[in-house]
């Protein structure tokens, strides 16, 4: 168990082995990232169920380390959080401090999974389809050199779902579940989007 600074931020997830760039504006999001800074540089991501201040969390997060940061003279902080560990909720700790804390188990992660031939052709064809239909320009070539695990991850980083799909692939156990749902949402989204100008949410 560990005791974790977090920062709610509703349709932001984080992945261990990515980065995160971060604008911090807020008087206590910048008092967490001082207090970050003065201690062990981490902290947590994790969605809140609701936009709302005070909203209940997300049970599953990721813990990042401050790499990158620039103090601006006004206080603000540009920062660059690098994904460590997943980690779940056990309890929302009682503390004086402008930010939220919990007490937190940190989750096993596993940097040798790689996904079988076809999973990873279905997932690139997926990937190019749903990319014309957002009208997205990639680069398919610097696609195809990314290890599988980088692939997955950044691609369910980046995504744009809405929070309850983010929290779903962040929570998916394994990389082949998570490149699974992946297909699955960009089908949803996808298809959805054609018919509806006004896109759809998974709840």
């Amino acid at each position: 168990m560990t005791r974790v600074t977090i920062f709610p931020l509703p349709g932001v997830v984080l992945y261990p082995g990515l980065h995160l760039p971060l604008h911090i504006f807020e008087p206590r999001y910048r008092a967490m990232v001082s207090d970050a800074l003065a201690r062990d540089r981490r902290i947590g991501m994790i969605q809140p169920q609701r936009p709302v201040e005070g909203s209940s969390l997300y049970t599953v997060g990721c813990l990042g380390r401050i790499g990158d940061v620039e103090a601006l003279e006004d206080g603000r902080y540009n920062i660059v959080l690098e994904g460590e560990s997943r980690f779940r909720i056990l309890r929302e700790l009682d503390v004086t401090t402008p930010f939220r804390q919990v007490e937190a188990e940190l989750l096993a992660e596993r940097d040798d999974e790689v996904l079988a031939p076809i999973e990873r052709a279905s997932f690139e064809r997926e990937a190019k389809r749903f990319a014309d239909a957002q009208g997205y320009v990639v680069d398919w070539d610097q696609v195809g050199r990314l290890d599988d695990l980088s692939l997955i991850n950044g691609v369910s980083q980046i995504a744009p779902f809405d929070p309850a799909a983010k929290q779903a692939l962040l929570e998916a156990s394994g990389l082949g579940a998570r490149c699974e749902l992946l297909v699955q949402l960009m089908q949803f989204f996808g298809r959805t989007n054609d018919d509806d100008e006004d896109g759809a949410t998974l709840q």
